[in-house]
């Protein structure tokens, strides 16, 4: 995975900073996540559980925002990790349970949005998200935040090949709902088989035509005609919605 460039105040992509105490403290719980430094006030170390291998160094707040971006909402924690190690598709769809929803990004590259929905994904049992490594953001603090832990929860794959792992994730039993704005079909029209696959494009230019032939079918939400489409993370929310309760 490319993860080479330097991202001023929030540390490099081989290195990533998390700020902020939901995104902080799950990152500390998680097992499979090296925590190497850690910067706190005192009223913040109150309420984190440090590993004692972590070095930990007591901060002002002024000091903390010169090691995150501008005005990023630290809420008095910054933390240096390392990634996660990456996973394989082949075993995320081999752990999925016979009613099982998974979401797949197509180019979706602003990391408020892929942390947002994480978050949703997280909220409704969604069994992690694919999304193709050229196209995705790395794991980073503003990613880390949105998410509020759950980037820590939910498996994230990514995947050099979009369409062939659309292939694979129809072999594992899924049928692939591709959400598109000019369907003639809604969503809750769509659902019905117990593994289904939710896949999403970036805003503006949707799903690009590749992988919208390697879907079984498109829909769209039923949106009034206030509105011209919805945010990529809300609409991934609602999808996971009606997929969970379909």
């Amino acid at each position: 995975m490319a993860r080479k460039n330097k991202h001023k105040g929030g540390g490099n992509p081989n290195r990533p900073r998390f700020w902020g105490k939901h995104a902080v403290a799950a990152a500390l719980d998680n097992p499979d996540r090296r925590v190497l430094k850690a910067w706190t006030t005192r009223e913040a170390a109150n309420f984190m559980q440090f590993p004692p291998d972590v070095m930990v160094t007591m901060a002002e707040v002024t000091d903390l925002a010169r090691l995150v971006p501008h005005d990023a909402p630290h809420q008095g924690v910054v933390i240096e990790v390392e990634p996660l190690e990456d996973l394989w598709l082949g075993d995320v769809l081999a752990d999925a349970p016979e009613k099982a929803t998974l979401l797949v990004l197509d180019q979706v590259t602003d990391p408020h949005n892929v942390g947002a929905i994480l978050r949703s994904a997280a909220a409704f049992g969604a069994i992690g998200i694919v999304t193709q490594d050229r196209h995705s953001p790395p794991e980073g603090g503003a990613l880390a935040k949105a998410a509020s832990g759950a980037l820590e929860r939910v498996p994230w794959v990514r995947v050099v090949n979009l369409a062939r792992a659309l292939e694979e994730i129809a072999e594992a039993g899924f049928w692939r709902i591709g959400l598109a704005g000019e369907a003639d079909t809604d969503l809750k029209d769509a659902l019905g088989p117990q593994r289904v696959a939710l896949v999403l494009g970036a805003e503006g230019p949707g799903m690009r035509s590749n992988t919208r032939e390697h879907c079984d079918a498109l829909a769209k939400l039923p949106i009034s005609d206030a509105v011209e489409s919805l945010n990529v993370s809300n609409a991934a929310a609602i999808s996971l919605y009606a997929a969970s309760v379909a």
